[in-house]
C-alpha cells in the first residue's frame, strides 16, 4: 500500500536532513544481498549436518539417537552450541560500525566469515569442522546484524519494514538454497561441497560491494565525540536493552533447536528422502515470502509488538509440530514455522532499530547476537540432552520451547513505534535536521 500524502509530508519533514532511499533502491538491494551470503553461509552447517554426523560417526539400525544420526544427541548439541557461542564475537565486530561506519564493518565481515566457511570444508575431523566453522560464524551474524541496521537508516518509517523484510527474504533465500543444493545433490556433493560453495559469493563480493553506501543518518553522527566503543551503552538505554535482549534470548531457546536440527531430523530420524527434502524447502520458499509480506502489513498497520509477539507463538507451536515423530509432521511443522519467522522479522527488525538512536544502534545489534547465541546455545544442549534420555525429539521440543512464551510479557515493557521516524523517536538531532533543512 502506497503512503499517504500527509504521512509522505510529514516523513519528508522529519527527514529532511539526510538522504532516504526507497526499501527497492540499489543500495539497499545490494545490503540484502550481503545477507544473502551471509545466509549461504550460516546455513550451510544446518543443511549438512546429516552429512557430517555421518562422515565423523557410525550410523546403525539401533533405537538411541546415535545409531540413528551417527553422532549421540549430546555430541551434536555440544557441537552446535560451540559454534553459535562462537557469534558471541559478533558482539564487537557489530559495535566496531558505530566507530568504524556500516560499510566497512559489513563488508569486511562477509569477507571473513565467507572464506573460513569454505575453510571448512578442508576439516579432518568432527571438531576441526566445528572450530573452523565456529571461527567464520561471528563475522556472518555480524553481517546478519548490520544489514537490518542499514536497512533501517536508509529508510522512512513507511518503507522501513518493507527493507528489513527484504533483507530477511536476502537471508531467507540464502539459507533456503544451501538446503535446496544439498537435497537434491547431498550424495555427489556432501557436507564438503556444500560449505565449500561459498567461494561463489565471496567472489561475487567486489561486485556487490560497490553498491553499499554509508547511510546518511550514521555519516551526520560519525564525527560526534560520544560514539561508542566495543559495544558500550550509555545508562539511559541499558534496561530496554537488558528487555530486548531478554525477549532475543528467549526466542533463540526455540529458534536454535528448531533449525539446527531439522535436516538431521528429516534426513536421519524420519527418513524423508532428499527429493522430498528440496520439495519441502521449496514450499517452505512460497510460505516465507507470504510470512514476509504478512509481516510487513501487519508491522504497518496493527503494530510492531503484536506481530512480534504472535509470531513468536506460532513458531514455538510449529516448531513442537515438526518433532512430533511423523513425517507431515515434519514437512508442516517446517513449512509453517518459516511462516511465522519469516511473519516475525519485518516487525522485531523495524522494532529493535526504532527503540534505540543512531549512535548505538550497532552495539544494539551486536547485544542482541549476543543474547541470541546464549539463548540458542542453551536450547541446544537442551534439546539434545532431553533427545538423548527419551530417545524422541518430540519431548525435547515440547520441554524446550513452550517454557519460552513466558518471556512474552516482556513487551509489555517497550513502547509501540510503529509510524514514527527515527527522527521524531530520538529528537536529540532535531536541531540539526531543522537547521540543515534550512540551509
Amino acid at each position: 500500500m502506497e503512503e499517504a500524502p500527509d504521512e509522505a509530508a510529514r516523513a519528508a519533514r522529519m527527514t529532511g536532513a539526510v538522504r532516504v532511499r526507497s526499501w527497492r533502491d540499489r543500495r539497499v538491494v545490494a545490503v540484502a544481498a550481503l545477507a544473502m551470503a551471509a545466509g549461504f553461509g550460516q546455513f550451510g552447517v544446518v543443511a549438512a549436518l546429516g552429512d557430517v554426523a555421518r562422515s565423523f560417526g557410525r550410523l546403525s539400525h539401533g533405537v538411541t539417537l546415535a545409531d540413528q544420526a551417527g553422532l549421540t544427541g549430546t555430541k551434536l548439541g555440544v557441537g552446535l552450541a560451540v559454534i553459535r557461542l562462537a557469534s558471541l564475537a559478533g558482539l564487537p565486530l557489530a559495535s566496531a560500525a558505530d566507530r568504524l561506519g556500516r560499510r566497512r564493518t559489513l563488508i569486511g565481515c562477509v569477507a571473513v566469515g565467507l572464506a573460513f566457511t569454505a575453510l571448512s570444508a578442508l576439516s579432518p575431523g568432527y571438531w576441526w569442522f566445528v572450530v573452523i566453522f565456529a571461527v567464520g560464524r561471528p563475522f556472518l551474524s555480524a553481517t546478519n546484524a548490520l544489514a537490518n541496521v542499514c536497512a533501517a537508516e536508509e529508510t522512512t518509517s513507511s518503507d522501513r519494514s518493507r527493507a528489513i523484510a527484504l533483507v530477511a527474504a536476502g537471508y531467507g533465500v540464502g539459507a533456503g538454497l544451501t538446503a535446496f543444493i544439498h537435497g537434491l545433490a547431498h550424495s555427489a556433493l556432501g557436507f564438503r561441497g556444500i560449505v565449500a560453495l561459498t567461494l561463489v559469493p565471496l567472489a561475487l563480493l567486489p561486485l556487490l560491494s560497490r553498491k553499499v553506501e554509508e547511510p546518511d543518518r550514521f555519516a551526520r553522527e560519525a564525527g560526534r565525540p560520544h560514539m561508542p566503543v566495543l559495544a558500550a551503552v550509555g545508562p539511559q538505554f541499558r534496561g530496554r536493552l537488558a528487555v530486548v535482549a531478554g525477549l532475543t534470548f528467549a526466542l533463540s531457546l526455540i529458534t536454535g533447536p528448531a533449525n539446527s536440527f531439522v535436516f538431521l531430523y528429516a534426513e536421519n530420524v524420519v527418513r524423508l528422502s532428499g527429493g522430498t527434502t528440496s520439495a519441502m524447502v521449496a514450499l517452505a520458499a512460497v510460505t516465507g515470502l507470504s510470512g514476509l509480506l504478512l509481516g510487513r502489513y501487519l508491522a504497518d498497520r496493527v503494530g510492531r509488538r503484536p506481530a512480534a509477539a504472535g509470531s513468536i507463538v506460532a513458531m514455538a507451536a510449529f516448531g513442537v509440530l515438526t518433532y512430533s515423530g511423523s513425517r507431515p509432521g515434519v514437512i508442516v511443522g517446517y513449512v509453517l514455522g518459516v511462516l511465522a519467522a519469516s511473519t516475525l522479522a519485518p516487525a522485531a527488525g523495524s522494532f529493535v532499530n526504532e527503540l534505540f538512536p543512531t549512535q548505538v544502534r550497532a552495539s544494539i545489534a551486536g547485544w542482541q547476537i549476543a543474547a541470541a547465541v546464549l539463548g540458542a546455545s542453551t536450547g541446544l544442549v537442551l534439546f539434545g540432552q532431553v533427545a538423548d534420555v527419551n530417545h524422541q525429539f518430540g519431548t525435547a521440543a515440547i520441554l524446550t520451547f513452550l517454557p519460552a512464551l513466558a518471556s512474552l510479557g516482556l513487551f509489555l515493557l517497550l513502547p509501540e513505534t510503529r509510524g514514527r521516524e527515527l527522527e521524531e523517536l530520538w529528537p536529540s538531532t532535531e536541531d540539526d535536521v531543522t537547521a540543515k533543512g534550512e540551509g
